[in-house]
C-alpha cells in the first residue's frame, strides 16, 4: 500500500493505483470524460488534470500511478486554469444544441462546463461538422457532439468484444465510427448511451420523447433474461419510457443487455386489457365476475393441469399452486420448454458459482448454450476473465460465435465425459450447462452428465461448486423454488399436453406448440399479452406485466431480488396474484390471505429462501450425489436454444423495435463478388 496526500488528506491506496484513485478514496471529486473505471486507460480529455507536488505542470490524473509519499493538490489556481483551459477547447468544436439535444438535463458535458469551465467563449470561427453515422436501429449517432474520448471505442473492444468502433482521419478531421457503416453486432449495444459523456450516441427509440426531470424513477429488477440485473424503470404519464441499468458488482456491474433495454415499446402493445368469455365458439368481452363464473363452470368436474410462463412472479405461482393443491391437482408444470429439470436440490437447478464467482474460475466447459444470446452481460463477463489470462475455455455445442477463444470439445452429450481431460489440472473448474441442453428426451441423462463431469474434476467441493445450470428468464427459477413442478401423480406439460389433464390454466405460458392441446380442452389463460395461446382460450384473464406488479424472482444463482409496481396494468386487468385469489373463491377454496405482505408470509413459511432478499449463492458443494438422470444419452448434437435473440417472449414479440432489429440483424447477408 502507497500512503498518499490529497489536499492535506492522507489516504493508503494500493501500489499501482493511479492519482485519480487516490484523490476518490480522499473524497476529491476529480472531472473527467475519458476516463471510466471498467475500460482501459485512454487520457485523451485531460479533463482530470491535478498538480503533483515538484512536477513541473498537472498531471492527467487518470493516467499517472502514486508512489509513497506522493502529494497531490486538486484545486489550486493552476489546476483550475488548467481545467477551464481544457473545456475551451472541447467546446470549440462542440455545437450549441442543449435546447434538442437528448442529452441534455444528465449530461455530463454541461455539467462540467458550469463547474469547472469559463463564463463566456472567446471562439469566433466555424465549427466543424461531422456527418452521422448509422450503427443498427438502436443507437441514434450525431457526430457532431462527439469529444473523441474513445469510451465507445473501448467499450466495443474490452467489453463488448466485438472491435467494430475506431476512429478514422487524424487531427481535425479525426472521426469516430465503425470504419464501414453497418449495424453493431452486439447485444450491449445500449450501454453506448450510458458510457457516452455527452449527446453523440443516443437511444433511437427514446429520441425526443421526454426530458429526464419529467421522469418517475422506480427501482426494480429485469426479467427478460435469468441475469436479475437491477434497473430503473422510468415512467411518465403512466406509461414505461425508459429502462436504464443499476449498479451490482455481483451481478450486471453496471451493464444492461439490449432486449432488456429497448423491448419496452411491446408493453403497450397487443396487450389484454379486459376478461374475454368464448361463447358459441368466438371469444367475446366479459365482467369479471362472469369470467370467473365461466371458469368455475368450465373447470367443474375436470382434471385440471396448470402450465406457466417464464417471467411470473414467484407470488402469484405460488397463489397458483396453492389454488390447484386444494382443487386435489398435482398437474402444474413451469417447465414450459419441456427441459428435465431436477428440483429436488437448489444446486441441480442454479448457477452456484455464483455470477461474480466467473472471475475466480481458471477453466470452464460450456454445454450446450450460448451464453452470448442468452444472457450478453454473464458472457461479457466471462470475456473480462478470459481477457485477463490464466482461463480456457471450452465448448461442447454447435459452433457459435463468442466473444472469446473457445476451444471446441464435441457437438453432443456423448462428448461430456471426454471434457473432463480439458480441466484437468485447474483449480477452480466451472461448468456452465444451458437450459436448452435439457429441453430433449434425454434431458435428464444430460443434466447427471453435467454434474459427474463436475464431480470428476474437483469442481464440487466444500470451497467450490463448479455446476452451474444457465436459465434463459427471470421467473424460471422463482418457479422451481416455489416447487412449480409436478407432483405425486401429476404430470409434467408432457403429460398434459397427451392428454392427461381436461383443462388448463395456462399463466402466461405462451411458448411451447398450443396446436398440442387436444381438441375439447377447456383452457383458462392468465397474461398480459394476447400472444400465441391466448386466441386458443375459453376465457381469458388479463394479468400484468413484470413492470405493472410488485414481485418476487430469483435470479439464475438463485439471489432473490424483488420487482416494482412501476405503472399500473391497463384498462381492467390486475395484478396476477389478486386474479387467483378471486377465482379460488369462486372455485370454493379461497386462499388465506388478502394482502400482497400475507402472501409473502405464507410463502416465506414454506419457502424461506424467497424471503432472503439480494442474498448471492451459497459457495460450496456439501453433497456430491448427482441426480437421477434416468435413459441414456442421444447421438443428437446440440442445437441452439435461442435462433432470434430480439424476439422470445410475448414482450418482445409485441415491441416494433426488436422487430427492426431482428429484421436488421437476422436479414440473410449479401454474397460476397468473386474477384
Amino acid at each position: 500500500m502507497a500512503k498518499v496526500t490529497v489536499d492535506g488528506i492522507e489516504v493508503e491506496v494500493p501500489n499501482g493505483a493511479s492519482a485519480l484513485q487516490a484523490c476518490e478514496a480522499a473524497g476529491k471529486e476529480i472531472p473527467r470524460f475519458c476516463y471510466h473505471e471498467r475500460l482501459s486507460v485512454a487520457g485523451n480529455c485531460r479533463m482530470c488534470l491535478v498538480e503533483v507536488e515538484k512536477a513541473p505542470k498537472p498531471v492527467a490524473s487518470c493516467a499517472y500511478p502514486v508512489m509513497d509519499g506522493m502529494k497531490i493538490f486538486t484545486d489550486t489556481q493552476t489546476v483550475r486554469n488548467a481545467r477551464r483551459g481544457v473545456m475551451e477547447f472541447l467546446l470549440i468544436n462542440h455545437p450549441l444544441d442543449c435546447p434538442i439535444c437528448d442529452q441534455g438535463g444528465e449530461c455530463d458535458l454541461q455539467d462540467q462546463a458550469v463547474a469547472y469551465g469559463k463564463s463566456f467563449s472567446r471562439y469566433e470561427e466555424g465549427k466543424r461538422a461531422v456527418k452521422d453515422k448509422y450503427v443498427g436501429p438502436l443507437i441514434k449517432t450525431i457526430m457532431n457532439r462527439c469529444i473523441h474520448c474513445t469510451r465507445c471505442v473501448r467499450f466495443s473492444q474490452e467489453v463488448a468484444g466485438v472491435p467494430e468502433m475506431g476512429a478514422t482521419g487524424r487531427g481535425e478531421a479525426m472521426e469516430i465510427g465503425t470504419y464501414v457503416e453497418k449495424a453493431l453486432t452486439t447485444e450491449l449495444s445500449g450501454n453506448l448511451i450510458d458510457i457516452c459523456p455527452v449527446g453523440a450516441l443516443t437511444s433511437r427509440p427514446y429520441a425526443f420523447i421526454t426530458r429526464p426531470w419529467e421522469l418517475s424513477k422506480i427501482e426494480s429488477v429485469d426479467v427478460m433474461d435469468a441475469l436479475g440485473a437491477p434497473i430503473r424503470v422510468d415512467v411518465r404519464a403512466g406509461e414505461v419510457l425508459r429502462v436504464l441499468p443499476r449498479q451490482n458488482d455481483e451481478v450486471n456491474e453496471e451493464w444492461l443487455a439490449d432486449r432488456s433495454r429497448f423491448a419496452i415499446d411491446g408493453l403497450k402493445r397487443r396487450r389484454l386489457d379486459r376478461p374475454w368469455v368464448r361463447r358459441d365458439g368466438k371469444l367475446v368481452a366479459a365482467s369479471w365476475a362472469e369470467a370467473f363464473q365461466a371458469v368455475a363452470a368450465g373447470l367443474q368436474g375436470k382434471r385440471i393441469g396448470a402450465i406457466a410462463g417464464d417471467t411470473c412472479d414467484a407470488e402469484s405461482l405460488f397463489a397458483l399452486k396453492q389454488m390447484l393443491n386444494a382443487l386435489g391437482s398435482t398437474s402444474h408444470d413451469a417447465r414450459q420448454d419441456g427441459a428435465r429439470i431436477d428440483a429436488s436440490r437448489p444446486d441441480f437447478y442454479l448457477f452456484n458459482s455464483g455470477i461474480a464467482g466467473i472471475d475466480d474460475a481458471d477453466a470452464l466447459v460450456i454445454i450446450g448454450s450460448n451464453p452470448r444470446v442468452e444472457s450478453p452481460v454473464l458472457n461479457a463477463r466471462i470475456r473480462r476473465r478470459w481477457l485477463a489470462g490464466g482461463f480456457r475455455v471450452g465448448m461442447i455445442g454447435p459452433d457459435a460465435e463468442l466473444t472469446y477463444a473457445a476451444e471446441r470439445l464435441g457437438a453432443g452429450p456423448q462428448d461430456i465425459a471426454a471434457a473432463a481431460s480439458f480441466l484437468d489440472g485447474a483449480e477452480r473448474p466451472m461448468i456452465i450447462l444451458g437450459r436448452g441442453a435439457l429441453a430433449r428426451q434425454d434431458g435428464a441423462a444430460i443434466l447427471k452428465a453435467a454434474w459427474d463431469l463436475a464431480a470428476s474434476t474437483n469442481a464440487l467441493r466444500e470451497d467450490w461448486h463448479g455446476f452451474n445450470l444457465l436459465h434463459h428468464f427471470g421467473g424460471q427459477v422463482g418457479a422451481l423454488d416455489v416447487g412449480f413442478v409436478p407432483g405425486e401423480g401429476g404430470h409434467d406439460v408432457e403429460g398434459m399436453l397427451g392428454g392427461g389433464v381436461d383443462a388448463l390454466w395456462l399463466f402466461a405460458a405462451d411458448d411451447f406448440d398450443v396446436a398440442r392441446i387436444p381438441a375439447g380442452t377447456f383452457i383458462v389463460y392468465q397474461g398480459h399479452h394476447g400472444d400465441r395461446a391466448a386466441a386458443r382460450a375459453d376465457v381469458i384473464l388479463p394479468g400484468a406485466a413484470y413492470t405493472e406488479k410488485d414481485g418476487t424472482y430469483a435470479n439464475t444463482e438463485g439471489r432473490v431480488q424483488h420487482g416494482r409496481l412501476s405503472t399500473m396494468p391497463p384498462g381492467e386487468a390486475r395484478e396476477d396474484w389478486r386474479i387467483i385469489r378471486a377465482a379460488s373463491q369462486f372455485l370454493g377454496v379461497t386462499l388465506p390471505f388478502d394482502t400482497l405482505d400475507a402472501l409473502r408470509g405464507e410463502m416465506a413459511g414454506n419457502h424461506p429462501a424467497l424471503a432472503r432478499l439480494n442474498a448471492g449463492p451459497v459457495r460450496g458443494c456439501t453433497d456430491s450425489t448427482g441426480p437421477a438422470g434416468e435413459g441414456a444419452l442421444s447421438a443428437e448434437p446440440f442445437a441452439p436454444a435461442v435462433t432470434n435473440y430480439w424476439q422470445v417472449d410475448p414482450i418482445s414479440r409485441a415491441s416494433a423495435v426488436m422487430a427492426e432489429c431482428a429484421a436488421t440483424y437476422l436479414a440473410p447477408q449479401p454474397a460476397m463478388a468473386a474477384e
